[in-house]
């Protein structure tokens, strides 16, 4: 009975979802306000209805129901508890009903706080965010279903994988997930903008907290499972430069670049139309990873699925909203006003060359994840490995790193790098330092490891300065050093 609840549940999800799709954003259209209020509710009730389903498959898996199929393929009796409910995302039907969840819930989440947004904005923002879950659960209910029924019920599941029964593991994924669908709150925001033909600093004051959530959970997610694989493969090492992890990789790279070109839209009222890209663009890595990871295009050592005719789906999604968002910001880029003038030598220069390294970066790794893809398309067959990220990835870093604490400390507008330097100069002594030390006392070790050490040391000293800087340690009193602290 409560399986059939949680999936009577999703189909009234998807219902929901259609609602919240096309009423605010009619209502937006014509004015009506009383269409536009109702997103709210409807993102409160998408909410609790994917809930109920996902509380359903959890039920299911803890209490070992091989009635169903997902707990079959994916369960056992004699689990731990832990993974149990692990064993709920640790498959594409369960990851995918994860998936929309975490969708639903930055969606409520927008609903409930984003009540001083302006109304036609925040009811374009949360349509957008209802037709990005209601192709999704298009695709879970038709092509996914986690709660179809076995004939004949086992008397036990196959269990999971032992090598995913670790804590790492269990945990990775949904953070991993969480990162991914929370950019879909800058893209639904970038949507919005454009359909309206406004991006002010209010926008981007209220697109920063969504970005640098997902950015922190991705981040999460990236480091748990790199965590995971170092310690757990018997021949050791991370699974770095594999298409599923640059799957999640690319978007990282793109949101490090969004959160810093929001600031300088927040801040100066500059780079717009390159942050409501950026928006756009991360979001659609995001779904190129879902696809990558679940379509079977690419050879990987830890695919989730390979099933040609879902990843089509999910191919479809994917052109359907970034092709579809791209069109809009080229009829509506040109209506975004740009704002203040700033000399190169300034932070919104340094948040520039932040963001043209980055993205250089992103577009040499998705090259070398998708080149297999093209040459195959031709007959060929090809590998891109480690030595071609290394040698074009690597290089494009170096210059990053060396800049990073440069940026924080020049003024907005016309800043003075030579003052800079000279507050930067025992910054630089303790990274020698630590460049000195390191290669002494591993002389026959990598080359390059020392000054690897040395930059990490540089970034992370700069950065202590930085804020020790902004909170005035050593020229203030303490209890003005601990206010200014708390607030930074």
């Amino acid at each position: 009975m409560i399986v059939e609840f949680g999936h009577y549940a999703l189909i009234l999800a998807l219902g929901v979802s259609l609602i919240q799709c096309v009423v605010p954003m009619w209502g937006a259209r014509i004015g009506d306000v009383r269409l536009m209020k109702v997103a709210e509710p409807a993102s409160y009730t998408l909410l609790l209805l994917i809930l109920g389903s996902f509380l359903a498959l959890t039920w299911a898996h803890v209490n070992s129901d091989f009635s169903v199929t997902n707990v079959v393929q994916n369960s056992h009796t004699d689990k731990p508890m832990i993974y149990k409910v692990a064993g709920v995302w640790g498959n594409h039907e369960g990851s995918m009903l994860l998936w929309v969840l975490i969708l639903a819930i930055f969606a409520a989440m927008v609903a409930f706080f984003g009540k001083n947004l302006p109304e036609t904005l925040r009811a374009n923002v949360l349509g957008v965010q209802a037709s990005i879950a209601l192709a999704f659960i298009m695709f879970i209910i038709f092509t996914s279903n986690p709660f179809l029924r076995e004939a004949v019920p086992p008397l036990n599941g196959r269990g999971m994988n032992p090598i995913l029964q670790d804590p790492a593991m269990a945990f990775h994924p949904p953070f991993l997930y969480a990162g991914y669908v929370g950019f879909s709150m800058a893209f639904s925001f970038a949507v919005a903008a454009l359909l309206e033909g406004r991006v002010d600093a209010a926008w981007a004051r209220w697109v920063r907290p969504w970005t640098v959530s997902s950015w922190m959970f991705l981040t999460l997610g990236i480091s748990m499972g790199s965590w995971w694989a170092y310690y757990e493969l018997g021949w050791g090492g991370w699974w770095f430069w594999d298409p599923v992890e640059n799957a999640s990789f690319m978007p990282w790279l793109l949101g490090t670049a969004l959160l810093h070109s929001a600031m300088v839209v927040e801040k100066r009222d500059s780079l717009k139309v390159w942050t409501i890209l950026l928006a756009i663009l991360t979001f659609s890595l995001s779904l190129m990873g879902t696809f990558l990871v679940r379509s079977g295009v690419l050879t990987s050592v830890h695919a989730f699925a390979v099933d040609p005719a879902r990843g089509s789906v999910v191919l479809f999604i994917m052109f359907l909203f970034t092709g579809g968002a791209l069109a809009l910001f080229a009829m509506r880029a040109d209506q975004l006003k740009q704002g203040g003038v700033f000399a190169p030598i300034s932070r919104e220069g340094a948040l520039i060359l932040n963001n043209l390294l980055l993205t250089v970066a992103c577009a040499t790794v998705l090259f070398g994840t998708l080149w297999p893809l093209i040459t195959e398309a031709f007959g060929y067959q090809i590998s891109v490995g480690a030595p071609y990220f290394n040698m074009t990835f690597g290089p494009l870093m170096i210059p990053l790193m060396f800049a990073i604490p440069f940026g924080p400390l020049l003024a907005w507008k016309r800043g003075d790098l030579n003052g800079v330097s000279q507050r930067l100069i025992w910054v630089g002594v303790a990274a020698l330092v630590g460049l000195f030390i390191s290669y002494a006392s591993h002389m026959d070790g990598p080359v390059l490891a020392p000054l690897g050490i040395m930059l990490a040391l540089w970034v992370i000293f700069g950065s202590l300065y930085e804020m020790g800087y902004k909170v005035k340690a050593f020229r203030a009193p303490w209890d003005e050093v601990v206010r200014r602290f708390r607030n930074l």
